[in-house]
């Protein structure tokens, strides 16, 4: 007998848009003290079949990735959530890592996807200082602490332990991809999948970096029924957040602007 009280089917959504970590004042970043409380409802529906996460980041704070990434399971294993995560332009470096907390990956066939490593990029200006007759001087305690000085000779023992705790950090990261993907990886061939580079997500499905192409509406409702009720969880813009941004200084915003775009730039974005 058809019933009129057919129980709906409901999934949690969250997205998480732009560089991981501080990108500057009133900025949108994605960050672990900006997400927990949009996490923690999405998981709480009681009635969600499951909760989907849609990522589009070119990556960014290591640390911000590594908490987020291990939230989302932790609440996903208290809550017995399925975590259904989908990629936009790009979810490369950090990105990607977030994305490996779900149990299922989709992207866009032209999708960026993957970039697994570590990077360090900055500046020396030795010879402009001495070129415009500037004098520099530094007093510090503890031989260390003026490690990678922009505006001093590079030191051998300096760049060493610098690319000592970025194997650190890739090596974390390798765990996380190899645990998250494990047998789906596609290892019989010659790509490196861990020497930083990133591919389509056509390319990516085959890698078994990903599990499939398609956009969350379209996947959630092949999934759950085209009556799926998709509830969306974000962090709305306050009033006095908008007002000061707003006013923000021309100068530190397109600073801001500049550092944040530069990231999106590494993948042609």
């Amino acid at each position: 007998m058809f019933s009129i009280f057919k129980k709906k089917k409901v999934v949690s959504h969250i997205r998480l848009t732009g560089v991981i970590g501080n990108v500057g004042k009133f900025r949108q970043g994605i960050e672990y003290s900006g997400q927990e409380d949009i996490i923690k409802k999405a998981f709480s529906v009681k009635k969600a079949l499951a909760v989907a996460i849609t990522i589009n980041s070119p990556g960014g704070s290591p640390v911000q990735s590594h908490l987020i990434y291990k939230f989302i399971r932790e609440q996903a294993k208290k809550n017995k959530k399925k975590v259904i995560i989908f990629t936009e332009d790009v979810a490369a470096s950090g990105g990607y890592l977030i994305a490996c907390s779900g149990d299922e990956i989709y992207a866009n066939s032209s999708s960026i996807i993957g970039s697994i490593g570590v990077i360090s990029a900055s500046f020396g200006f030795k010879n402009l200082i001495e070129k415009i007759g500037v004098e520099r001087r530094v007093y510090t305690a503890g031989k260390n602490k003026s490690t990678l000085d922009p505006f001093l000779d590079e030191k051998e023992e300096d760049i060493n332990r610098l690319k000592n705790i970025q194997l650190e950090l890739h090596q974390d990261f390798i765990d996380v991809v190899e645990e998250s993907r494990g047998s789906k990886l596609n290892k019989q061939n010659d790509i490196e999948l861990f020497s930083g580079e990133f591919w389509t997500g056509k390319k990516a499905k085959e890698l078994g970096l990903i599990d499939g192409l398609g956009n969350a509406d379209q996947i959630l409702r092949e999934k759950f029924g085209d009556e799926v009720e998709i509830k969306k969880f974000g962090k709305p813009k306050g009033w006095l957040a908008k007002k000061l941004s707003s006013s923000q200084d021309h100068a530190d915003k397109l600073i801001s602007i500049l550092e944040e775009r530069s990231i999106w730039h590494r993948y042609g974005l």
